[in-house]
């Protein structure tokens, strides 16, 4: 009968984790959102996606419960000059709060600006390779982060990836106390997401997934993410590939909000390494 007996398990070696402070996920959950958000303060700074629409109905419902709203386009994948701009124009009066609506470059403008404007240095003092790399001298502004891609996984990490124009790099602005404050994944905002952005995102997502499940940096956590959403992830693609599908976009969201997680603690590999050139 010994032979049969269970092996002693392995011993667990120890981990650490960084989590944003609040996530809200589920279909029609972007509703709470302005209800959510003024609880942080009165002037709120929303950094959107062009074509996202719903960015104006949130400014609506916050100026409905008496809040200030400024409004940011982000344009394409955020750069050095994108960011100082935003900084120059609020950071003689910055917001109570900054919230990142729209895809990973949106989400990661935004997480910038809300790290940035408590700091007196400028950004390159801390961004990383091009930059001093210096850690933030004080505690980034509340941010909040509603994703309308399921894909980078943004919205959950503790690092912003800023093109530097005049190195033609795209390099991180990494601090462990820039995880969000609050995380709204709503899959309705993904809905009819075109083809080629869900594909693309969805295969970054899956990618994400398994890069941080063969890391060394593993640990139980972020193993368990990994295994329960590849399988889901993959089946969710292909069906969006053949037609519109709200359960799909729903384990595609939650998909790429546990990569965000599991690379913000485990960490990436080869693939990204190889994608950065």
């Amino acid at each position: 009968m010994d032979s049969f007996a269970t092996p002693p398990a392995a011993a667990i070696a120890g981990f650490a984790l960084a989590l944003p402070a609040r996530v809200i996920f589920g279909r029609g959950s972007a509703a709470t959102a302005a209800e959510e958000i003024a609880r942080f303060g009165a002037r709120v700074l929303i950094v959107r996606s062009a074509s996202v629409g719903r960015a104006d109905t949130l400014a609506e419902d916050l100026r409905a419960r008496g809040c200030t709203v400024t409004q940011a386009v982000a344009r394409g994948e955020p750069g050095l000059s994108a960011l100082e701009a935003l900084l120059a124009a609020h950071r003689a009066d910055p917001p109570a709060a900054v919230v990142g609506i729209g895809g990973g470059s949106a989400i990661d403008l935004a997480k910038a600006v809300a790290a940035l404007l408590p700091a007196t240095r400028p950004p390159l003092a801390h961004l990383e390779v091009v930059g001093e790399g210096r850690p933030l001298e004080a505690a980034p502004l509340p941010f909040v982060a509603l994703p309308t891609t399921s894909g980078t996984g943004a919205e959950v990490t503790r690092n912003a990836v800023i093109t530097v124009e005049a190195h033609a790099r795209k390099v991180s602005l990494r601090d462990a106390r820039m995880i969000a404050d609050l995380v709204i994944v709503d899959p309705a905002l993904t809905d009819s997401c075109p083809a080629g952005v869900t594909l693309a995102s969805g295969l970054d997502a899956i990618t994400q997934l398994i890069e941080p499940y063969l890391s060394p940096r593993a640990n139980p956590f972020t193993d368990a993410l990994c295994q329960g959403a590849i399988a889901p992830a993959l089946g969710a693609l292909h069906r969006l590939m053949e037609a519109e599908d709200p359960a799909a976009r729903d384990r595609l969201a939650y998909a790429s909000m546990a990569s965000g997680i599991a690379l913000a603690n485990a960490g990436l590999g080869a693939v990204h390494g190889l994608a950065g050139v």
